[in-house]
């Protein structure tokens, strides 16, 4: 495993990423063998949903939830392992919505849920419009993979008296996640230009869940105190956001062979992030102007895509966002360093920090 993996620490002598990838690969084995009961016209489901929760991500949901709970004091088990991989499932269900809400065409480097079923349906020749055909599977696999985060986390092994506490933050968490959801598309329908709400998106849309809510979700199976939980509260808020504008800035000027994603993207779909707020902000009329002829156009090209880039740099955009990083690192750092948890997991927060905000994929 990479140095840099945010899962390999020198404390972390389990390989987390691997439990939590086993744990994952042992249920949707199970899911399939339920699938072939139903028709083997389902089991293109079950291809889709491996190849797309096991092919890739970062699981850093998965380690925030179990390094809340070992904070907390709680003991390594696989059984905790297995209940926050359910986590890999919310984070399937919000990006094949996603997806399908942006009409973009790939994730990680392969087509986008929609675009493969529709992809699948033109292979076969079938009736109808295959990308209608694509849309209501990607909602419907994405309303599935909602469903399994629910199973896998019942099904981890815990006591329910455990889960009885840590099920609030789940609720929560998938509501957060959803209403930010709306938000980033009212924002983008509204063609909306304040900072202020582009925070609100980040921190709905993926602060909580990323970070945040993980964190207390682990917390509360280990039963934390409420000194704990509000200290991983209050470091794991901050960061959550600090992941989220890291994402937009990689939503313009990341590498798409690290990304998995084409160059401006997030320009094209016409994302309203802080970044693009904060240009809107400090640009006069000539950069707004290009702001506004050019944000969104799903035709995009390379001289349009350099052309907001070159905005979002001049009026100091992107400077504003990273020094809002740097900022909200701090914070998050200083509030870890203000609570009671112990060492180890202080050891392997600290650097999911640095991994979580100094990322290029």
């Amino acid at each position: 495993m990479a140095a840099d993996d945010p899962l390999s620490s020198p404390v972390d002598r389990a390989d987390l990423r691997t439990r939590v990838d086993k744990a994952l690969a042992e249920f949707l084995a199970r899911r399939r063998d339920w699938l072939a009961t139903v028709d083997e016209a389902v089991l293109p489901i079950a291809d889709a949903v491996e190849d797309f929760v096991l092919g890739g991500g970062k699981r850093l949901r998965p380690a925030f939830a179990y390094w809340g709970y070992r904070a907390a004091g709680g003991l390594d088990s696989d059984r905790v392992v297995a209940t926050v991989a359910a986590l890999e499932f919310v984070q399937a269900s919000a990006l094949i919505h996603d997806d399908l809400m942006d009409r973009s065409d790939t994730r990680r480097g392969e087509p986008a849920i929609h675009r493969r079923f529709a992809a699948h349906h033109r292979a076969a020749g079938w009736r109808g419009d295959p990308d209608a055909f694509g849309d209501s599977a990607a909602i419907l696999l994405g309303d599935l993979c909602l469903v399994w985060s629910d199973e896998l986390l019942h099904a981890g092994g815990l006591p329910p008296e455990t889960l009885a506490r840590a099920r609030p933050v789940f609720d929560e968490m998938r509501t957060e996640v959803t209403i930010g959801q709306y938000l980033d598309v009212f924002a983008q329908a509204t063609a909306h230009t304040s900072v202020e709400l582009a925070g609100k998106v980040a921190r709905y849309k993926a602060a909580k869940y990323t970070v945040e809510r993980p964190l207390l979700l682990g917390a509360a199976l280990a039963a934390a105190p409420l000194t704990v939980e509000d200290g991983l509260s209050a470091y794991g808020l901050p960061l959550g956001e600090a992941f989220q504008l890291r994402d937009d800035v990689l939503g313009v000027f990341g590498d798409p062979a690290q990304t998995g994603k084409p160059a401006g993207d997030d320009l094209r779909e016409g994302k309203r992030t802080y970044l693009v707020a904060a240009a809107f902000e400090a640009g006069g009329e000539a950069e707004r102007a290009v702001l506004e002829a050019h944000l969104g156009d799903p035709a995009l090209d390379r001289a349009g895509v350099a052309a907001l880039r070159q905005v979002i740099t001049s009026t100091g955009a992107l400077d504003r966002t990273e020094a809002r990083i740097a900022e909200l690192t701090t914070v998050a750092l200083e509030a870890l360093a203000a609570v009671e948890v112990e060492p180890e997991a202080r050891e392997v927060l600290t650097g999911l920090a640095a991994a979580a905000t100094a990322r290029t994929e």
